[in-house]
């Protein structure tokens, strides 16, 4: 049986012409079939000749605008977005122009930066970014500048709705800039922060293990003014300690403390889908000599990676029971691409019906924003 049949059917609510759906759906089988973002792998799995399937790929993404695509994925009603730096080693590439130092400040690489929204414990890419010192350099910036270029790409998208962000955000200008921009954000800080009080007293951030502790009004490095609230999970060899803000043009003053909380803690199950980009799909391995092409198809493996979490989330529900070990252990992509199950075609294609409804109910309504 052959699970990537209806592709077309999921792609037709994000690319307008037929012919580009068509092209589409072959290619995006060839990256699943493949578990692989590399051109040369995902023209092997296609149809036909390896040669002429590699100039169709390229064809087909030097016609298409594909990151334009992948924002239709954006999910309005989501209540948080969710920001995801991945690095991009590539020590054999230290004459391509994108390509910089990582944080080591030894290894040759580049950095993605990867907007998702969540859904079903899970996150659905809508937008990313490419950043490395040598882009920066080039572009007379500095990271954290080009870290928020990626969101004001999105934030007539974002409303309210705040960023969650991970220890990487942690740093004085971003909070700042965020601010001034009045974007809200939820991060978590890294150990060792500075807060004070009004009165610029040193606030210590102290909490024990199995308790949760609330600090209003407080400055981070007395510059910037958050909420936090720390808590030490059983388990965890350290506290967190969040902080969850909104922006000034609000039309609350606060995030309550809690809440940031509890968005962050969802964004820590959704980290474990990111690494089905590495370890199924290969996202890590992904290089091209221009900027451009990389970024093209970092898009068109975000895409086929959506609609395979989304067929594989409906199809790891219907053949494991709510409670069974394998559901949790699984992800619903794994299910997909690598366990071989004894479904008949009809089974599978009500399946597929499935996934498509939930499928369509993501990207039929963002097409009004692009």
């Amino acid at each position: 049986m052959d699970k990537f049949t209806h592709l077309s059917d999921f792609l037709g609510y994000l690319f307008d012409e037929d012919r580009s759906v068509e092209k589409a759906q072959v290619i995006t089988a060839g990256i699943l079939k493949a578990r692989s973002c590399r051109m040369s792998d995902i023209a092997r799995e296609m149809p036909g000749s390896e040669s002429a399937n590699y100039k169709c790929i390229q064809r087909f993404v030097a016609e298409e605008s594909l990151k334009s695509i992948l924002l239709r994925l954006y999910q309005e009603e989501a209540p948080f977005m969710i920001g995801d730096p991945t690095e991009m080693p590539r020590p054999d590439a230290k004459k391509t122009d994108y390509v910089g130092t990582l944080s080591d400040g030894q290894t040759s690489g580049y950095w993605l930066l990867i907007l998702a929204t969540p859904f079903q414990g899970r996150a659905i890419p809508c937008h990313f970014v490419s950043y490395s010192s040598a882009i920066i350099g080039a572009e007379v910036t500095s990271r954290n500048r080009y870290h928020y270029r990626a969101f004001a790409e999105v934030k007539d998208l974002l409303g309210n709705k705040p960023l969650v962000l991970d220890r990487e955000f942690s740093y004085l200008e971003l909070l700042q800039a965020l601010v001034i921009e009045e974007v809200n954000f939820v991060i978590r800080l890294k150990l060792g922060a500075h807060f004070f009080d009004s009165e610029g007293k040193r606030v210590a951030l102290s909490v024990k293990k199995g308790e949760r502790r609330i600090l209003n009004k407080v400055f981070y490095t007395g510059k910037v003014f958050v909420n936090l609230i720390g808590c030490w999970h059983e388990g965890f060899n350290e506290p967190m300690w969040i902080t969850p803000a909104l922006a000034p043009g609000a039309s609350v003053t606060n995030l309550p403390a809690e809440q940031g909380l509890d968005f962050y803690l969802q964004r820590m199950k959704i980290d474990e889908a990111f690494k089905d980009l590495k370890s199924l799909l290969g996202m890590d391995k992904m290089m091209h000599q221009k900027r451009h092409w990389m970024e093209q198809m970092v898009s068109l493996t975000l895409i086929a990676y959506a609609i395979g979490l989304v067929l594989g989330e409906t199809l790891r529900s219907h053949v494991f029971p709510e409670t069974g070990r394998k559901r949790k252990l699984y992800s619903g992509l794994f299910v997909l691409l690598k366990l071989r199950l004894s479904l008949h075609y009809p089974e599978f294609r009500k399946i597929s019906f499935l996934a498509l409804q939930t499928f369509h109910s993501l990207a039929l309504p963002v097409r009004t924003f692009v």
